[in-house]
C-alpha cells in the first residue's frame, strides 16, 4: 500500500504538469483563434473545462492518499459542485461570455480551495463559502452594468464611498499585522473595505476621466486619489496604496496618451518609498530583510528565506502534496501560497499559473482596446492592471524580487475580502464583454447594410446607362 501511495504520488507530480501545459496551450490556441472560427472555439473551451476538472481529480486523490482523511473526499465534491455551477450557470444565463476569462478563474478558484485545504481544512471551508456567496452576488453584475445606465452618473459617489469606506476602517478597524485594514464582525467574519473601494475607485477614475481628460480633470482626480492613498498609509495598508496609486497613474497615462504623466508618476512613487523608508519602521525591516535576509534569518528575514528554502526544495517537478514543508512559512495561506505551490506542485505548474495570469491580463487589454465608450475602456484596462500588479507584488515579495507587501494572490490566497472582490471585478469585465458583442454585432449589421445599399446603388446606375 505505501508503495502504491508513493508511486501514485511520484506519477501524480508529471500528471499535474502536464495538465496544466496542456491547459496553458490550449488556452493561448483559444485567445489565437478567438472570432475567427466559433466551432473551434466551443470545442476548445470544452477541453479547457475538462482539463480543470481533470487537475482537480488528480490533487484531491493525492491528499485523501496522503492525508488519509475522507473530510477531503467531501470538500472535493462540494468544490467541483461550486466550479460546475460557475461555468454552467454564466453560460447558461450568457451565453456570449468570455470563455477564457471564465475558465482562467475558475482554475486559480480550484487551486487555491486546493492549496488552503492542504494548509489549513477549517479555512478553506470558510474560503468555499464565501466564494459561494460571492458568486450568488456577482453572476447578477454583467446584466446590471449591461442594463442599466446610471454607472457614467455617480462618479463623485464612488469618490465619497470610497474615501468614508477607507476612513472608517482607520477609525474603527483593527489592527492585523501592524496595519489598520479590517473589521471583524462576531468575532469570525473579517472584512477589509479597501477590496472593494478599489472598484469604486476605479469607477471614480472613469467617471471623471472618459468625456474630458483635460488638466483640470486630471488634477480633480489626483487629489482625490491623493486621499485614497493618504488614508491608507496613515492605516499602514501601504501594499493597497501602492495599488491604488499605480492604477491611478496608469489610467491617466491611457486617457491622457501624456508620458509627462506617466514619468511624474514613477518620480512621484521613488520619492513617496523614500519617504516611507524613513517614516515606516516595518518598511526599513522589509527593506532590510529583501537586501540580505540570511543576515537576519532568525528575524526579519525569516519570512523570505522559509519561502526560498520552499521553492528551492521544490524544485521544478514539486514534492508533491503532504510532501513537502510549506507551515514553516508564516503567513503561508495569504502572502506566501505561491511558495507553498511551487514547494509541493513544482516551480513548472508556478511558472504555468503566472503565464495563465498575464493572458488573462491580456484578455482584458485586448477587449480593452477594441471598446468604443471610452469610460467602460477605462474600467476593463483598470482592473487589469490592479489584477497583474497584485500578481506582480505577491509572486515578486515571495521570490524576493521585490520587498515584500502583504498583498493577497488573487482567487489564490486565503481571504474573503480579496476573493469576493475579485469575483465582481472579473464579472464586471463579463458585462462590460457583453457589450462589447453588440457594439461588434451591431458594426457588423451596419456594415452589411452599407453593403447593401452599395450594391443597390450599383445596380441602379447599371441600368440607368443601359437606358
Amino acid at each position: 500500500m505505501q508503495y502504491a501511495f508513493g508511486f501514485f504520488t511520484e506519477i501524480s507530480k508529471y500528471l499535474v504538469i502536464l495538465i496544466m501545459s496542456l491547459y496553458t496551450v490550449n488556452c493561448v490556441i483559444m485567445l489565437l483563434t478567438q472570432n475567427r472560427n466559433p466551432g473551434i472555439q466551443k470545442v476548445f473551451g470544452v477541453f479547457q473545462n475538462i482539463l480543470i476538472f481533470l487537475l482537480q481529480a488528480v490533487f484531491y486523490l493525492q491528499m485523501m492518499l496522503a492525508a488519509k482523511k475522507e473530510e477531503y473526499i467531501f470538500f472535493y465534491l462540494f468544490v467541483q459542485l461550486l466550479l460546475l455551477a460557475i461555468v454552467g450557470l454564466t453560460h447558461i444565463i450568457y451565453e456570449k461570455e468570455h470563455p477564457v476569462l471564465l475558465s482562467n478563474m475558475c482554475m486559480m478558484l480550484g487551486i487555491g480551495f486546493c492549496m488552503i485545504s492542504r494548509l489549513d481544512f477549517s479555512k478553506a471551508v470558510r474560503q468555499l463559502v464565501i466564494v459561494g456567496i460571492s458568486f450568488l452576488i456577482a453572476i447578477f453584475l454583467p446584466a446590471l452594468i449591461q442594463k442599466l445606465h446610471i454607472w457614467k452618473k455617480l462618479t463623485w459617489g464612488y469618490a465619497v464611498a470610497g474615501v468614508g469606506a477607507l476612513s472608517g476602517v482607520l477609525l474603527l478597524g483593527e489592527v492585523y499585522g501592524g496595519s489598520k485594514i479590517s473589521y471583524t464582525f462576531a468575532g469570525v467574519i473579517t472584512f477589509q473595505p479597501s477590496e472593494f473601494v478599489k472598484i469604486l475607485f476605479l469607477f471614480f477614475l472613469a467617471g471623471v476621466l472618459w468625456e474630458n481628460s483635460g488638466f483640470l480633470n486630471v488634477a480633480l482626480s489626483a487629489v482625490t486619489a491623493g486621499l485614497h492613498v493618504m488614508v491608507l498609509v496613515v492605516s499602514n495598508d501601504l501594499g493597497s496604496a501602492l495599488i491604488f496609486f499605480v492604477a491611478y497613474v496608469f489610467i491617466v497615462f491611457i486617457c491622457t496618451r501624456n508620458y509627462f504623466y506617466l514619468l511624474l508618476g514613477a518620480g512621484g512613487g521613488c520619492g513617496a518609498a523614500v519617504v516611507a523608508y524613513y517614516l515606516f519602521d516595518h518598511v526599513r525591516i522589509r527593506v532590510l530583510a529583501w537586501q540580505d535576509p540570511w543576515k537576519y534569518i532568525d528575524k526579519e528575514g525569516y519570512q523570505i528565506t522559509q519561502s526560498l528554502f520552499a521553492i528551492g526544495s521544490g524544485n521544478w517537478f514539486g514534492m508533491g502534496l503532504f510532501g513537502g514543508n510549506p507551515k514553516a512559512i508564516p503567513l503561508v495561506d495569504r502572502d506566501f501560497i505561491f511558495s507553498s505551490i511551487c514547494e509541493e506542485m513544482g516551480v513548472i505548474t508556478g511558472i504555468e499559473i503566472l503565464v495563465i495570469c498575464v493572458l488573462t491580463f491580456l484578455c482584458m487589454t485586448e477587449m480593452a482596446v477594441k471598446i468604443k465608450d471610452k469610460f467602460y475602456q477605462m474600467i476593463v484596462f483598470g482592473i487589469a492592471v490592479v489584477y497583474l500588479f497584485q500578481i506582480f507584488l505577491t509572486i515578486g515579495g515571495g521570490t524576493k524580487f521585490i520587498p515584500l507587501t502583504g498583498v493577497t494572490l488573487p482567487f489564490v490566497s486565503y481571504g474573503g475580502s480579496s476573493a469576493m472582490a475579485s469575483l465582481f471585478m472579473f464579472y464586471i469585465v463579463q458585462g462590460i464583454y457583453l457589450m462589447l458583442q453588440e457594439q461588434q454585432q451591431k458594426g457588423e449589421t451596419e456594415e452589411d447594410g452599407r453593403a447593401e445599399r452599395k450594391a443597390v446603388c450599383e445596380i441602379e446606375q447599371t441600368q440607368e446607362n443601359k437606358e
